[in-house]
């Protein structure tokens, strides 16, 4: 349930009120979808000390505005239904039509999220079928502040075949298959931004707070302070009258503003997160990591400290947040060795065990070596959706993949255990399970032979190391592996071993 004290957070930054005029949020509208079975948050800003009613399909609410004109108001739970209108009221009044009542999701992240349906698997047969009147979609465009900001440039659209391929592709087909499966409206907000970093999705209050980012503020701090765009601008200037005199090589790209980057610590947070920060939803999904790769270690803290800021900033309690996991992605390799990415898979993993109510897609068997944008976006929803549709809504699905829970070493041979194993652990396109290596204590990895002895365990060996204590599967920037679940989720990557990996102690 959203908690109104924790809402007071948001008041700090209400525009100023000159006039008695009501102000609400984008994110309220025209064609919006608003969550079912929740009370239903409505803020916005009028003049101070004036009172405010909201009516929605009759059931009604009412408020008072704070001395600075901020307003919260909560309406009681209503079923899925619509469309209805949504009338709020204060000194004057705003009508919001054809509002439905259903599943909202935020879809966020970095460009694996942005990534649009135009651009996916298919794209002109998923733009023809996309006729989902009760899929509502909106997206926050991509501004960047060191101040909380509460106005966008968007609005609420039926999903139709013109307006889908913009949208978000994990986005969309997630809440395509949840619109099937529930048979009830989807409402997805889409505020994802390419090449982002987890440190911006933070406020600088709690990044401050967690005293762990001293060193990566500094820097920015630094960063920012040094910065001169125009001067950058103009150094740009000249290097492309030289390419186009010249004609030699690419042309320079342009420089990008430091302070405005979608690295630098809070920008998103308050650019493009807070604006809807407090819309009741059901949850969240989120595509990011490839941004902190180099700093996987420190992941291991700022991806939870990142979810569970965002969770007591909304109010709403532990929220459903679920992730996907790195892809496979870079060259192939036939020698084990160290991987950036396989340890920030590792510390995505790790927040399952962080945080309630958080689940992860592993997706090494869909990425591409040569592009870090898979096309199969259909794929990654699909993995997603099974564990909003089997935790939140009941469905009796296989959602996750099967995880590591332990090894034993015995006469040379390790056998691994794992849970979540559904029907049982099976192979793809060859019988032996490939993506195995196994070190002993000189911590040389080498590929090990392996072999399903049960519905939960797998046995690893290889010939080269006669007292292993160490294994580890798909770790590897591109895995060569092929184990996975009879339900065909692909088990998820590990190390039985602690030693150190290349982020440790990487910080900024």
């Amino acid at each position: 349930m959203i908690r109104i004290y924790a809402l007071l957070f948001f008041s700090t930054f209400a525009p100023s009120i000159c006039r008695a005029e009501l102000k609400l949020s984008p994110i309220f509208g025209d064609s919006m979808v608003v969550q079912r079975d929740q009370p239903i948050h409505i803020w916005g800003w009028t003049q101070p000390g004036s009172e405010i009613e909201a009516t929605l399909a009759g059931n009604r609410g009412s408020a008072k505005a704070t001395e600075s004109g901020r307003f919260d108001l909560l309406l009681d739970p209503l079923p899925a239904g619509g469309p209805h209108e949504l009338t709020i009221s204060a000194d004057e009044t705003k009508t919001f039509q054809d509002v439905l009542i259903g599943e909202v999701w935020l879809c966020s992240g970095q460009s694996n999220m942005a990534w649009p349906v135009s651009n996916a698997n298919d794209p002109d047969l998923e733009s023809l079928t996309a006729k989902f009147p009760n899929i509502r979609l909106i997206s926050v465009p991509q501004v960047a502040s060191q101040t909380p900001l509460n106005d966008f440039d968007g609005q609420w659209q039926p999903c139709t075949p013109e307006t889908v391929k913009s949208f978000s592709a994990v986005g969309y087909f997630f809440g395509r298959q949840l619109h099937q499966s529930l048979d009830v409206p989807v409402g997805l907000i889409d505020n994802a931004w390419g090449g982002s970093a987890a440190e911006a999705w933070v406020s600088r209050e709690d990044l401050e707070a967690a005293g762990r980012y001293d060193e990566l503020l500094k820097k920015w701090d630094e960063i920012v302070a040094t910065y001169d765009h125009a001067a950058e601008m103009e150094k740009y200037q000249q290097r492309v009258a030289k390419w186009q005199a010249d004609q030699k090589g690419a042309r320079p790209r342009a420089p990008r503003n430091q302070v405005e980057s979608n690295h630098r610590p809070a920008n998103l947070f308050n650019g493009v997160l807070h604006p809807v920060l407090g819309y009741t939803l059901r949850g969240a999904i989120w595509y990011q990591g490839e941004s902190n790769a180099s700093r996987a270690y420190q992941y291991r803290h700022l991806f939870p400290l990142m979810i569970q800021t965002w969770r007591d900033r909304w109010g709403q309690g532990d929220f459903p947040f679920y992730w996907v996991q790195l892809a496979d992605f870079r060259a192939e390799t036939d020698v084990p060795g160290d991987s950036d990415w396989a340890e920030l898979r590792e510390a995505q993993t790790m927040t399952m065990t962080t945080l309630p109510n958080t689940g992860e897609a592993v997706i090494v068997d869909l990425g591409e070596s040569a592009d870090i944008h898979p096309r199969n976006k259909q794929d990654v929803a699909k993995r997603l959706a099974r564990w909003a549709l089997a935790k939140q809504y009941g469905f009796e699905i296989a959602y996750q993949s099967p995880l590591y829970r332990s090894v034993t070493f015995s006469q040379g041979k390790a056998t691994v255990e794992f849970q979540h194993v559904g029907r049982g652990l099976d192979t793809f396109d060859v019988k032996e399970p490939v993506g195995f290596t196994i070190a002993g204590e000189d911590k040389k990895f080498v590929p090990a032979q392996a072999k399903i002895i049960g519905k939960d365990r797998i046995e690893v060996w290889s010939s080269e190391v006669a007292e292993p204590v160490a294994v580890r599967f798909g770790w590897a920037d591109n895995p060569v592996r092929n184990v996975q679940s009879l339900d065909g989720l692909p088990v998820t990557p590990f190390r039985t071993d602690q030693w150190t990996g290349v982020t440790e102690g990487v910080t900024h």
